[in-house]
């Protein structure tokens, strides 16, 4: 029997878990740090979701430099 609810991944993220497995394999094959990735990215994207802020590609892209300029 499956488990029902929420998916934690989910909540936090807005992606299921299985997607997320996904990004944290790609993640790995790129050579990316998926915590960073998790984190710093997706965490942020989900909450300017949440809120109903503009998410254009222009904003993705600041948000990934933004997020890119922590590295180094």
């Amino acid at each position: 029997m499956s488990k029902k609810g929420l998916d934690t991944l989910f909540v936090h993220y807005g992606i299921r878990k299985e997607d997320m497995q996904v990004i944290e394999t790609l993640c790995s094959q790129y050579e990316t740090d998926f915590d960073w990735l998790k984190e710093d990215v997706l965490k942020t994207y989900h909450e300017k979701k949440i809120k109903n802020e503009e998410l254009e590609e222009k904003h993705l892209i600041k948000l990934l430099e933004k997020s890119l300029q922590k590295l180094k």
